[in-house]
């Protein structure tokens, strides 16, 4: 009897378990869902990169020609200091546009709101240009994982109906589509977590630029309402810390003075 057990096991066929074996298994179901996890996780890849790397060279040039800008002459001048296309030159281009327009206004409180509205709705165009994108990092930590819980109901169902129709729940039969429930689990799960921390660190950083926006923004309405009276206060360039002057030494133990 144990003869035939053991010769019935080596001429049973060996099946190949691994990645490959259950995608085809899966078919094109399984491929499709393995396609929108791959789309998902090169788009919010690139949406990483590229967001930080824009909200870098806003950062960056706002520290470094800030206190350039404020020691120009005029705004005009010192708007000349920011590059054409970025979002501190847009917001100071807007700001003298709103005061060109609030000079022609009768009634101070409009020109002020006017200036103030054109100000804040500048702010909102450049913070909606660096929000774009982070909708989709939201979406796919919210979905992907619910797309590979999708591939591991199709393994689950498809491991059922194998095992209805072979008449026994033997491992050549389930293996393959648990397998494949298995990996899509594992692949939704790798997409979502690193598009949740990406979306919040970009959103994180952009809070900082918003707030950097505000700040200039308030500085440019006070300079332009006081006529560029009112400039916020540069930090002075440091200089060498200068020597502290030396005291003449002076003698001790002298002899007194003789009298006469």
């Amino acid at each position: 009897m144990l003869i035939e057990i053991l010769a019935a096991a080596a001429e049973a066929p060996t099946q190949n378990f691994g990645f490959m074996e259950a995608m085809e298994q899966g078919g094109p179901v399984a491929w499709s869902i393995l396609l929108i996890l791959v789309i998902q996780s090169v788009g919010s890849f690139y949406i990483l990169f590229t967001k930080i790397f824009e909200q870098n060279k806003v950062m960056k040039e706002y520290r470094t020609n800030r206190a350039a800008f404020w020691r120009a002459g005029s705004l005009k001048e010192g708007a000349n200091k920011f590059d054409k296309n970025s979002a501190w030159r847009q917001l100071v281009d807007d700001g003298i546009r709103a005061g060109d327009e609030a000079e022609k206004m009768d009634d101070s409180l409009e020109s002020h709101d006017w200036l103030h509205g054109t100000l804040s709705r500048s702010e909102s165009a450049i913070m909606a240009r660096l929000n774009g994108g982070l909708p989709f990092l939201a979406t796919v930590g919210a979905t992907a994982p619910f797309v590979g819980l999708l591939g591991t109901v199709i393994g689950i169902y498809r491991a059922l109906i194998n095992i209805g129709m072979s008449g026994s729940a033997s491992i050549d039969k389930v293996a393959g589509p648990v397998g494949e429930a298995l990996i899509m689990t594992a692949i939704g799960l790798l997409v979502a977590v690193p598009a949740v921390f990406a979306y919040n660190y970009l959103m994180s950083r952009n809070r900082k630029i918003q707030s950097m926006l505000s700040g200039f923004s308030t500085d440019l309405q006070a300079n332009i309402t006081s006529n560029g009276q009112v400039k916020p206060a540069m930090q002075a360039p440091k200089t060498a810390a200068k020597a502290p002057a030396t005291k003449p030494a002076t003698t001790t133990g002298g002899a007194a003075p003789k009298k006469a």
